[in-house]
């Protein structure tokens, strides 16, 4: 059964930072690279970090040297560190596949709740 559970958002002042996580059942996210995901109300979902099977990361310039992707196999689940947070990183973040890379087409069928991120003074 595939399942996605997307944790650890919350309110974080602009500067702080947090750390979500992904727990995901279902053989094919172990073998897949993986991302994180972020839609802000009235926006289109976009990739901003990604993982590969073999751990190569990538990430939108928008969070290029403040946010960290990290994948324990072990334990099929994700991880995201957030820090130097802006207003404008205020989304709804979610973890799914990646098979291609930042800024091309995208389309899943599954994703899971997601974990809201409010960074604000």
């Amino acid at each position: 059964q595939v399942q996605l559970v997307e944790s650890g958002g919350g309110l974080v002042q602009p500067g702080g930072s947090l750390r979500l996580s992904c727990a995901a059942s279902g053989t094919i996210f172990s073998i897949s690279a993986m991302g994180w995901y972020r839609q802000a109300p009235g926006k289109q979902r976009e990739l901003v970090a990604r993982i590969t099977s073999a751990s190569s990361t990538d990430y939108a310039d928008s969070v290029k040297g403040r946010f960290t992707i990290s994948r324990d196999k072990a334990k099929n689940t994700v991880y995201l560190q957030m820090n130097s947070l802006k207003p404008e990183d205020t989304a709804v973040y979610y973890c799914n596949r990646a098979i291609r890379a930042i800024g091309e087409y995208q389309s899943y069928a599954y994703w899971g709740q997601g974990t809201q991120v409010t960074v604000s003074s």
